[in-house]
């Protein structure tokens, strides 16, 4: 019988976690854990999810698409527009890379740590 697992958490490396999760925090509208720090800082999302960013010495981004320093993971987020969401998440200080294999489909951007993400068109 497989273990009845529950994820409670991911973990993103980063020079700056408090600037990392301001940036998630307003792309996303969850609210900052109040013991953030700049060693360590968290969001906290309503189905006890908990995404923290933790600080990394010598951390180097992720090259997407290039492996040489490869991305490791990546999220994905919903959203109803992905003009709109780009649009909005470039102000926020998220990159585009040139490199987009989703078409019409999907967006690949990067926070600005570097971690790629994607945004996806919300299902009808």
């Amino acid at each position: 019988m497989p273990l009845q697992m529950k994820l409670t958490a991911i973990t993103l490396d980063c020079p700056d976690p408090e600037a990392l999760a301001a940036f998630y925090r307003q792309a996303t509208g969850l609210e900052l854990h109040p013991k953030s720090n700049c060693d360590f800082a968290g969001l906290n999302c309503d189905d006890g999810l908990f995404i923290g960013f933790q600080r990394v010495d010598d951390y180097q981004a992720p090259r997407w698409p290039d492996q040489t320093v490869p991305q490791q993971f990546h999220l994905d987020f919903e959203v109803d527009d992905l003009d709109e969401a780009e649009a909005v998440l470039l102000a926020l200080g998220a990159d585009k890379p040139e490199y987009q294999p989703g078409g019409d489909r999907w967006r690949v951007l990067a926070d600005p740590s570097g971690h790629p993400f994607c945004l996806t068109r919300r299902k009808a």
